[in-house]
């Protein structure tokens, strides 16, 4: 039997239950000339329901968010055939020292606590990592691919 793809539109909250365990994503910010830019990523939801994402402050993702703070972020289940979403929001770029409690919080969302805190925050600062927070604007459904119903049932 064909698989038949889906499209579930769904509430804030049912869209924050299904983003949380997933970490897998694909950021497209534009670039200057506004075109699209698109980089894959590893992504978090924080407590108070905006995707994360670590980077570098010279990165395109980084430098292309700050210009235009307008994204979109498509985030992926692990299975690649899995369900998945596209949401859209504004983003907020942050440098060190102003990032370092929010890598805090994108590391526990996505692994939980860390053994040594001040080695995680020491090792954040000499990276001189960026945190990009997504403020959820904006989001289509929870889809799956497949077979369009019609041309599976003939």
């Amino acid at each position: 039997m064909p698989r038949i793809a889906t499209a579930d539109r769904v509430e804030r909250d049912a869209l924050l239950e299904f983003l949380r365990p997933r970490h897998r994503g694909v950021l497209l910010t534009a670039w200057s000339g506004g075109g699209p830019q698109l980089s894959p990523v590893t992504c978090g939801l924080t407590a108070d329901g905006c995707l994360v994402v670590s980077t570098y402050p010279t990165r395109a993702k980084a430098t292309n968010a700050r210009r235009e703070p307008q994204v979109s972020i498509c985030v992926l289940s692990d299975d690649w055939n899995g369900p998945y979403v596209q949401v859209d929001g504004r983003a907020e770029v942050l440098d060190m020292p102003e990032a370092l409690d929010g890598l805090v919080e994108y590391f526990r969302c996505i692994s939980g606590e860390h053994p040594d805190w001040n080695e995680y925050r020491a090792a954040m600062a000499s990276q001189n990592k960026s945190l990009i927070r997504i403020h959820i604007e904006r989001w289509g459904p929870v889809a799956t691919g497949g077979f369009p119903p019609q041309p599976a049932d003939s």
